[in-house]
């Protein structure tokens, strides 16, 4: 995501070690809290579009039911299994229906929506709930933490055990980790999907076939909120994950009618508002900031990833940054990647939750030891559009044949552009 150059991108891997990480909160409590009020992001599930693609669904009926089974709980210990048991089971029912499981209501079973809205629904409920035997601030927290993660479905990657083949001469099944993001822009478009959040449901604990062998995907998606980033949320669900796959990636939503796979990463926040209209701008907070860099690399197979015929969307190998050079103090764009000593503005990505979700899986990788054996990096998607007679947000429809058949192209070259990235990253360790 790039506002600053009219680039609105999701976000589509991973903690450098050290952040502070929400309180489990297994303690008990100290002092009961009074439930705090709804945020701004889930206040928005009064509009008439959410109420809809709730209905549509079928997943109207997730918060409600949520709510019943809060009611009965009678201690936090049985809340917090109750919190896990659900949220897990809104990520396999979203990814379930995306992927031709049961599913109730007429719209497209590819929609990313609904798992969004029901989530928000769930937080809603469990952030407002006042039980009887009384709840920290404290357990409250550690409750929608395990209910973020668990319906994210970052409690739910399965990598498999490398196999070979029969006789020994097989090439084994290659493990693929990919993020993808919630919709965002909200208050300027209720009705936006975000087509990364789409791929993760897609392609959630898929096989793909490549030249090089089958792929095995392993799926979550991530919040567009600066503070679950600086709390370290995506380093706290990726780190365990990175030295077991072969290859990750980060995806997100960018420009219009094209893919990017970006070169270069930048340490810098750009300020444009997040899901629940908070701003920041600064440098991107990670754990041990004196040995951060400015720029991180993908070590994705770019090259090959560009070349290829992966769909009806063009495949660039962006490598613009917008860097402020040694010595200097003003923002230069420059289109061949950063100069030395430079300080970051703006990586490939922009400078928005995409790019640092890119940096941060990036920097993880590096500090993991794993950037000359382990390919990853970050893949922007074209912009997901309605179709041309129901662009005005103020009298669209909810979805359209076009804003479907969007989504699904977006889809289908995306793991069309990760059965290249395995063959070629397979190819170039062999």
């Amino acid at each position: 995501m790039t506002p600053i150059r009219a680039r609105i991108g999701v976000l589509g891997l991973a903690l450098v070690a050290g952040l502070a990480t929400p309180a489990s909160a297994t303690a008990a409590p100290v002092t009961a809290a009074a439930a705090p009020a709804p945020t701004l992001e889930e206040r928005r599930l009064d509009g008439d579009a959410p109420r809809e693609i709730l209905r549509r669904s079928g997943f109207a009926s997730a918060a409600p039911a949520f709510a019943r089974g809060l009611g009965r709980a009678d201690s936090y210990r049985e809340a917090r299994r109750l919190v896990a048991r659900e949220g897990s089971a809104l990520w396999r029912r979203a990814v379930d229906r995306v992927q031709g499981g049961p599913a109730r209501g007429d719209l497209s079973r590819d929609d990313d929506r609904p798992l969004y809205w029901a989530r928000l629904g769930m937080t809603r409920e469990l952030r407002t709930w006042e039980p009887g035997f009384g709840l920290s601030e404290r357990q409250r927290a550690g409750l929608l933490d395990e209910l973020e993660r668990t319906s994210r479905g970052q409690r739910d990657i399965r990598l498999p055990q490398h196999r070979t083949g029969s006789g020994g001469g097989g090439k084994g099944v290659k493990r693929v980790l990919l993020t993808g993001f919630d919709p965002f822009t909200l208050d300027r478009d209720i009705r936006i999907s975000n087509p990364s959040g789409a791929v993760a449901l897609a392609l959630d604990g898929t096989v793909i076939d490549t030249p090089d062998g089958p792929a095995r995907v392993e799926t979550a998606v991530f919040p567009v909120r600066w503070q679950d980033f600086a709390e370290g949320a995506v380093e706290r669900a990726l780190r365990p994950y990175l030295p077991k796959v072969d290859l990750f990636t980060t995806v997100s939503q960018g420009r219009v009618g094209k893919f990017d796979v970006e070169r270069t990463n930048g340490a810098w926040r750009g300020g444009f508002p997040d899901n629940d209209n908070v701003s920041r701008t600064e440098t991107v907070p990670v754990a041990d900031p004196a040995s951060q860099p400015q720029w991180t690399t993908t070590t994705l197979p770019y090259a090959a990833i560009a070349a290829a015929d992966t769909g009806r969307f063009p495949v660039l190998d962006n490598t613009a940054v917008t860097e402020i050079p040694a010595g200097g103090t003003e923002p230069v764009v420059r289109p061949d990647g950063p100069t030395p000593g430079s300080t970051a503005r703006e990586g490939g990505g922009g400078n928005y939750l995409s790019n640092e979700i890119a940096y941060r899986a990036t920097l993880l990788r590096d500090r993991l030891g794993l950037h000359g054996t382990l390919p990853g990096g970050h893949v922007h998607t074209p912009v997901l559009q309605f179709g041309p007679d129901n662009a005005d947000p103020a009298t669209g429809a909810v979805t359209d044949p076009a804003f479907v058949r969007n989504r699904l192209d977006i889809v289908a070259q995306t793991r069309a552009i990760l059965a290249v990235a395995v063959s070629a990253s397979g190819r170039d360790r062999s």
